[in-house]
């Protein structure tokens, strides 16, 4: 019998994405061209690959059998693109990438001018995605690298198949409205007043967890945001304080908050998650891998000083642009390239690949 190998790729996005309008989509195709493929493929081995007696089609033996021959095939091209691209050293292609709109804004957005620098051909795609239905997207091929962020204080591991390249150490400061009083210096100061709170599991609400537990106090969550320019308008609204990272302060309005001096408030880390094979991840990701190791080198090299207001921030962070700029780090660190902490461990998963604890 002829199996044709275009046919495989279709049945393996079906069992990938657990249907026919998700491997459509991930494909590009419509769902009646997929279920075409789909039946051809049938015909061609003269046996079901899907069960279709039920309300959501299934792989049948025949087809779970000819799936995890179509993943042996996709790694062998895989394989085919790195060895090509080594040879010829240019690297083509689509990616996509997900990340949340801060990272999107001070990261994707520079290392894709630097792609189109580096790498013109190529083709950078960004998708405003995050959490569980992100890397739901990341494991079944929707998208190919995913920027995350953690509380530095909180440890995880990435899904099997998945390694991740620390990016930046993103230090938090604690921010308070322009009129709250000047002598805050520490959280004890602020543990009775309204908070302007990340939601639960996000790195901000992470980090204001963390700091109630170690301070002890239960903080009054008077307001939830997700995103930062939110976030920001309460504060400078007086409406309370707030655990923010460095990167959501790079554009505060003059005047409008106050950032406090308090120390040892934490870090968030901003992470590339993608996946991988013993042999190392696509070319066309370890291009993009690179631009936003770039991208994230000059903030790691302008720290602001805390206790001043917006616009002196974004005065130092420009006149510092280019104080002690640090060499392309190594991929794959045990920490963030250039920036001293606590040494992460690396985790080594089962199939080889190194990941970073996230």
């Amino acid at each position: 019998m002829d199996i044709d190998p275009r046919r495989m790729r279709v049945l393996r996005a079906v069992a990938l994405r657990g249907g026919i309008m998700d491997a459509a989509r991930l494909l590009h195709l419509s769902p009646s061209a997929v279920s075409q493929q789909i039946r051809q493929l049938e015909r061609e081995v003269g046996i079901p690959v899907l069960d279709r007696s039920r309300r959501r089609v299934e792989l049948t033996p025949a087809g779970r059998l000819l799936a995890a021959r179509a993943d042996r095939i996709e790694a062998e091209l895989a394989e085919a693109r790195r060895e090509l691209a080594m040879l010829s050293g240019r690297v083509s292609g689509p990616v996509v990438a997900a990340a949340f709109p801060t990272a999107i804004r001070h990261l994707l957005v520079p290392a894709i001018g630097q792609l189109a620098r580096t790498h013109p051909d190529v083709r950078p795609s960004v998708v405003d995605l995050e959490g569980p239905e992100a890397l739901h997207e990341l494991g079944t091929g929707g998208i190919d690298v995913l920027i995350t962020e953690r509380d530095g204080g909180h440890q995880g591991s990435p899904p099997p198949g998945v390694a991740v390249r620390a990016l930046l150490d993103d230090d938090y400061r604690v921010v308070v409205p322009a009129g709250w009083e000047a002598s805050v210096g520490s959280i004890g100061d602020l543990a009775g007043g309204p908070w302007v709170a990340g939601p639960a599991g996000s790195a901000c609400g992470q980090a204001l967890d963390r700091l109630a537990g170690e301070y002890r106090f239960s903080p009054r969550r008077a307001h939830v945001c997700l995103e930062f320019p939110a976030v920001l308008a309460l504060v400078a609204g007086g409406l309370g304080a707030a655990v923010v990272p460095l990167l959501a302060l790079a554009d505060v309005p003059a005047d409008a908050i106050r950032v406090t001096a308090i120390p040892s408030v934490g870090f968030r880390r901003l992470s590339a998650l993608f996946r991988t094979t013993p042999s190392g991840p696509e070319p066309v990701v370890v291009a993009l891998l690179g631009a936003l190791e770039r991208a994230a080198e000059p903030h790691r090299s302008r720290p602001r000083t805390p206790g001043r207001s917006g616009r002196d921030q974004q005065h130092a962070a420009e006149g510092g642009a280019d104080a002690g700029r640090l060499d392309r780090p190594e991929p794959f660190a045990e920490q963030v390239p250039g920036q001293q902490r606590g040494p992460d461990r690396v985790q080594r998963g089962e199939d080889g690949d190194d990941r970073d604890e996230t």
